[in-house]
C-alpha cells in the first residue's frame, strides 16, 4: 500500500533512552515520494530491530516479543577507586526526560576525573522549588548500581563553600575530547565542580569503531540508575492497575496519550502539525480503527472542557484526577509542583500498551526510547492527511529507527 511519509524518525534509544531520543528521533513526512512499507496491511503490526510498530487495530493489542533490543554493554568491573581527587555537584531539572541524560553526564565525569559523585537535588521550574533526589528515586539502588565505579556521598561536605566550587557547562552528550579540553582544566585548577548540561540540537558525539570503558560508563549511568523510590513506584503501578481493570473488554490493555491543554496553548503549538488537540486525537484514533470501548489515559492532570470532545467519541478517558488513589492526591496531585505528576505521566506513558504523542517534544521521544527498549514498540504517532479518500494507514506516521553510535553503543 502506499503512503505519503512525510516525516522519519531518526534515532533511537532504549530504557531510558531518555534525552539522548530527543535528536535521534525525528518524524518526517514525504510530500511526493510514494514507497511501500514493510509489514503494513489492513491489520498493521510489525516489530522488527529497527523498526517502531505501527499498530491499526479495534484496541491496543499484545506486543510481539521480537521488537525488544539487548544490551551489548556489561557493567564496568568493581575496582578499588583510591582516595578521591575532588567532587561533582550538580541538579536535576525539567522533568523526567530530561534526568537520564544529566544523569549520564555527571558519571561519565566523575569516572574520567576520579572525582567522587555527589547526589544531585530536583529542581522544578520555578525558583525555589527544589527536593531531595530520595523523593523520588531510589537513593540506595542508584549508589549501588554505581559501585565500584564511582565514588558517591549523599552531600557535599560542609567544609566545601560555594566560593569552592566551579560552574561548568556540558552537553547532555558528552564527550571524552570535550572533557579533557573544557571540564578537566577547571577541575585541576578548583577540585571541585558544580555541572550545568545543556542539550544542544546538534550530536556532539563522533561516531567511532572503537568502545571504550567510558562507553560502559555512559550506558550503565542512562540506564542502570535511575528506579523510583517505593511510595511513587506503588502509586504508578496502582494507576495502571487501575486502568487495566478499567480495560477487562480488551483484556486489560489501554492507550496513554500525552495531551496537555497548557502545552497546546503556549506559541510553538499554535498552527502547529506538531500539536493535536483532543477533536482531532478522537478523529485519528477512529481513523485508524479504534472503537468506543477504548481505555484512555491522558496526561492533563485535571479535566478540562476542552477535552470533552475525546469523551464523547471514547467515554473511557481519564486523567489523574479519576484514577489516582484518594489517599495520594495531597501529595502526588495537589502539590504546588508538579515533578511528581511529570514522573507519574512518564512511567505511565512509559508502560501503556499504546502510545500517542499529541505534543512533538523530548517527553515524546524519551517515552518513545524507553518503550522500544522494554519490547513496548506500539507508538502511534498522527499524520496531517487531508484527503477525504485517505486509507486508515495513511493517517499514521511511519517510524524508520536508524541506529548511530549512542545505540549501537549500548543495544544490538
Amino acid at each position: 500500500m502506499g503512503v505519503d511519509l512525510r516525516q522519519v524518525v531518526a534515532g533511537i534509544l532504549t530504557i531510558t533512552m531518555f534525552v539522548m531520543l530527543g535528536n535521534m528521533i525525528k518524524r518526517e513526512h514525504f510530500d511526493s515520494v510514494h514507497e511501500k512499507l514493510p509489514g503494513v496491511t489492513e491489520d498493521a503490526h510489525y516489530s522488527e530491530q529497527g523498526i517502531v510498530s505501527v499498530s491499526k487495530t479495534s484496541g491496543p493489542r499484545k506486543e510481539d516479543s521480537g521488537g525488544e533490543l539487548k544490551p551489548c554493554w556489561e557493567k564496568p568491573e568493581s575496582e578499588a577507586l583510591g582516595d578521591p581527587k575532588g567532587s561533582i555537584t550538580f541538579s536535576l531539572i525539567n522533568g523526567p526526560e530530561y534526568h537520564v541524560s544529566q544523569i549520564s553526564a555527571a558519571v561519565v565525569v566523575a569516572k574520567y576525573l576520579g572525582a567522587t559523585l555527589v547526589i544531585p537535588d530536583i529542581r522544578g521550574t520555578t525558583p525555589g522549588d527544589k527536593r531531595s533526589f530520595e523523593d523520588i528515586y531510589d537513593v540506595d539502588k542508584f549508589m549501588q548500581s554505581l559501585d565500584g565505579v564511582v565514588n558517591v556521598m549523599k552531600e557535599q561536605p560542609s567544609e566545601i563553600s560555594a566560593q569552592d566550587v566551579a560552574v561548568v557547562k556540558v552537553p547532555s552528550k558528552i564527550t571524552e575530547d570535550y572533557i579533557a579540553d573544557h571540564v578537566e582544566p577547571v577541575f585541576r585548577t578548583k577540585s571541585n565542580i558544580r555541572l550545568a548540561t545543556y542539550f544542544p540540537s546538534v550530536n556532539m558525539r563522533k561516531k567511532k569503531t572503537q568502545k571504550s570503558e567510558l562507553d560502559a560508563v555512559m550506558c550503565l549511568a542512562m540506564f542502570g540508575t535511575l528506579e523510583l523510590q517505593p511510595e511513587v513506584r506503588e502509586v504508578v503501578d496502582s494507576m495502571v492497575e487501575r486502568l487495566r481493570t478499567l480495560s477487562r473488554k480488551s483484556d486489560g490493555r489501554f492507550l496513554a496519550v500525552d495531551l496537555r491543554v497548557g502545552m497546546l496553548e503556549r506559541k510553538n503549538c499554535q498552527g502547529s502539525k506538531k500539536c493535536f488537540n483532543a477533536q482531532e486525537i478522537a478523529e485519528f484514533l477512529q481513523k485508524i480503527g479504534y472503537k468506543k470501548d477504548t481505555t484512555i489515559y491522558l496526561t492533563q492532570s485535571r479535566w478540562d472542557s476542552s477535552l470533552d470532545a475525546l469523551k464523547e467519541v471514547f467515554p473511557k478517558t481519564y486523567t489523574k484526577e479519576s484514577i489516582m488513589p484518594v489517599d495520594k492526591k495531597a501529595k502526588f496531585l495537589n502539590a504546588e509542583d508538579s515533578e511528581f505528576e511529570k514522573v507519574i505521566d512518564y512511567y505511565i506513558c512509559s508502560e501503556s500498551d499504546v502510545f500517542v504523542p499529541a505534543i512533538s517534544g523530548l517527553f515524546y521521544s524519551n517515552v518513545a526510547g524507553k518503550r522500544i527498549a522494554s519490547g513496548r514498540t506500539q507508538i502511534l504517532v498522527p499524520a496531517i492527511i487531508e484527503s477525504p479518500s485517505a486509507s486508515p494507514t495513511d493517517h499514521l506516521s511511519s517510524y524508520v529507527v536508524k541506529k548511530n553510535h549512542l545505540a549501537h553503543s549500548c543495544f544490538c
